[in-house]
């Protein structure tokens, strides 16, 4: 099963154990930033994708698979 990058970033989030206030916090975003890209409205900017992998530990191209 392939896993879109929306629901990735939800999996990888949860496996760590942050929520997503506590995401948001470590990449200096809001918590509904968090919530439209973990359901897909939106997309994380080519500037936040190096946060996001920074804050949860894998390499960017494993956020966009």
């Amino acid at each position: 099963m392939t896993l879109t990058p929306a629901a990735t970033l939800k999996r990888l989030r949860e496996r760590r154990g942050l929520t997503q206030a506590q995401l948001a916090s470590r990449i200096g975003v809001h918590r509904v930033t968090i919530a439209t890209w973990e359901t897909g409205r939106y997309r994380p900017s080519i500037d936040a994708l190096p946060r996001l992998a920074k804050a949860l530990n894998v390499k960017v191209t494993d956020l966009i698979k």
